[in-house]
């Protein structure tokens, strides 16, 4: 797709978005880290109830290791598969003290060696943590509706991270994410999305869109 009609695009959801932001609430690089690992297949809602609990007692990895891989997977059970997120985040915290000075790394490379960490993540910590202009985060919703709109043809979210970097404005990158995942949960929903309420309506083809909702 031409790169001035998905900038176009985004010029109208930016309009009936305004400043949309992750609703993830954290207080250091540190805290997002670990957040961004918790939110895999749960929800912010979820998240936010857990770390409040957790970051209230450790909120640097020095306090996670002290706390222990046994009462960190209690205390983060209620955001699912807490055997391995618990293992993953103590082996971080190890990773972070021993080679980052207890730093978040600053690349995505590194970032991408922290275990529970995959590239979707490691964008999203570059671009909300440290203001990266130069990412774009793919999660499913993104990868999704950017099929759906005709921006990209991939079956990957990697392959469609590459694909957005030459279709739109570098303006854009660190907003993509953020813009298309509130129009994911609230719109342009995977089974019957409600077209009737979005702003690109017309600048729609509907691919894969057997029946609109209500």
């Amino acid at each position: 797709m031409d790169s001035k009609v998905v900038n176009s695009l985004y010029k109208k959801l930016s309009k009936q978005l305004g400043a949309a932001e992750s609703e993830i609430r954290y207080k250091n690089h540190f805290e997002l880290l670990i957040a961004v690992i918790l939110s895999a297949q749960s929800t912010d809602k979820t998240v936010n109830l857990v770390t409040n609990d957790l970051f209230s007692i450790c909120s640097t990895p020095e306090s996670i290791l002290l706390l222990g891989q046994k009462k960190l997977q209690k205390i983060i059970r209620p955001v699912g598969l807490s055997p391995t997120k618990s293992k993953n985040i103590i082996s971080t915290c190890k990773i972070l003290l021993e080679n980052h000075d207890g730093e978040i790394p600053d690349n995505r490379e590194a970032l991408e060696l922290l275990p529970g960490v995959g590239r979707k993540t490691a964008n999203l910590v570059l671009i909300v943590a440290l203001r990266s202009q130069s990412n774009i985060c793919v999660d499913t919703h993104v990868h999704r509706i950017s099929n759906r709109l005709g921006w990209v043809s991939t079956r990957t979210p990697e392959e469609t991270e590459l694909a957005l970097y030459e279709v739109a404005s570098q303006r854009w990158w660190p907003l993509i994410n953020q813009y298309l995942v509130t129009w994911g949960q609230n719109v342009c929903k995977p089974r019957y999305p409600l077209c009737r309420r979005c702003a690109v309506e017309e600048l729609c083809p509907r691919l894969d869109v057997a029946q609109v909702g209500k």
